[in-house]
């Protein structure tokens, strides 16, 4: 089954994208699983920026199929919106909901550390 790739959002202060892919699922199976609710803060759409979509887009296609959205907040274009989650640095990943919010700072190229810090993955030991 061939599904379009959706792009980075380009020069827009928020996007929101929507985890289904296309996908329906019995509205039972939905129930079941909390929806997830993310929002991107970047600085502009630099290519740390979009490879920071990039990565947090994959890794719920691959893990939250269906149950997540995604918001991407241009902070150049609104700055007051980084009071609210208190933003310190960008990119910055928000967990809103599942409770507790999470954030996760930097591009989300280490996959692991993200699962982890989403509560996807249970934290494993020192190696």
């Amino acid at each position: 089954m061939a599904t379009s790739k959706p792009s980075a959002p380009r020069g827009r202060s928020s996007n929101n994208v929507a985890g289904n892919s296309g996908q329906s699922r019995p509205a039972s199976r939905r129930r079941n699983r909390a929806l997830w609710e993310l929002r991107l803060y970047v600085a502009g759409m630099t290519p740390t920026s979009i490879r920071a979509f990039e990565n947090l887009k994959k890794i719920c296609e691959e893990h939250l199929q269906g149950i997540y959205s995604i918001q991407v907040v241009d902070l150049l274009e609104r700055p007051m919106l980084a009071r609210g989650d208190q933003i310190i640095a960008v990119p910055t990943l928000v967990r809103r909901l599942p409770t507790p919010v999470k954030k996760i700072i930097g591009d989300l190229s280490n996959t692991e550390r993200v699962l982890v810090g989403l509560d996807l993955r249970p934290a494993g030991g020192w190696h």
